[in-house]
């Protein structure tokens, strides 16, 4: 597809959007986010794609949405952007966050507002230490709709999810990794191949038990203890009876590396 705000490219089994906007600091308008909803739709639907990397090119992962835009906005009805316009700014972050394969955001520089929901949605984020993650919505007498309310508070705790949305207080690299933001931090130059590394990493594990491990965890977070026991038992049902699961059982047993198929 020709897409002109971002890119896609394929190392190996990782799939890789790049958001490649870069003079504006990957601002965000509606193409971009209907071009982004596109392309994870692409990489999903792709069987040679084991996990997906979200990326930038430039000195910021996304500055959040472009003001040009936001001038836009002024005179759109409550429909429109509910209907229209959220049906891609919060489908991209639907999609990353149901994703049955592994996502992995690499955030080198800033993510504002919606790129900060952005990978929020995503399973793993890496950072650097000049990484800069703000909810800022406020500051627009805004909130953040794409996930990050929900979110933000499992992640890093309510009291600096409090932070981050009620005050859009930044949180840079450091304390980012501190709290759990981002799971590592890495030199920026280093930051793109250790992405591909990890999602290489991810890849590898059998695709049906991470997507619903994955399922697992999203639903346990609103779900009870009752209905996870049940659920968890279901599922296992199902893993033990796939060839993955007595592929992973020899390899262990051989002392070898899996080869898992997702059968």
């Amino acid at each position: 597809m020709n897409f002109t705000d971002i890119r896609i490219e394929q190392d190996g089994k990782i799939g890789i959007i790049l958001l490649n906007r870069p003079e504006q600091h990957n601002s965000l308008r509606g193409e971009t986010m209907a071009q982004l909803c596109q392309a994870i739709d692409l990489l999903e639907a792709d069987a040679g794609v084991g996990a997906i990397l979200l990326a930038a090119e430039g000195r910021h992962f996304c500055a959040g949405a472009e003001f040009a835009y936001l001038e836009t906005l002024k005179t759109t009805s409550a429909i429109d952007v509910r209907d229209r316009i959220y049906a891609h700014f919060q489908g991209a972050a639907r999609r990353l966050f149901r994703s049955a394969k592994p996502t992995v955001a690499a955030v080198g520089g800033a993510a504002i507002t919606v790129g900060c929901e952005l990978a929020l949605a995503c399973d793993f984020r890496i950072g650097t230490e000049k990484s800069l993650f703000q909810e800022s919505w406020i500051k627009l007498g805004l909130l953040p709709p794409l996930g990050g309310m929900f979110l933000l508070p499992r992640i890093v705790g309510l009291t600096r999810a409090n932070e981050m949305i009620l005050r859009g207080r930044a949180v840079r690299g450091e304390e980012a990794l501190r709290i759990g933001l981002v799971s590592e931090l890495v030199a920026p130059e280093a930051l793109r191949a250790r992405g591909v590394e990890l999602a290489a990493e991810l890849a590898e594990l059998p695709p049906r038990a991470y997507a619903l491990a994955k399922e697992g965890l999203q639903r346990g977070m609103e779900s009870s203890i009752d209905r996870e026991w049940a659920a968890g038992v279901l599922a296992q049902a199902m893993l033990i009876g796939t060839e993955d699961f007595r592929e992973g059982l020899d390899a262990v047993t051989q002392k070898r590396a899996p080869r898992f198929t997702g059968r």
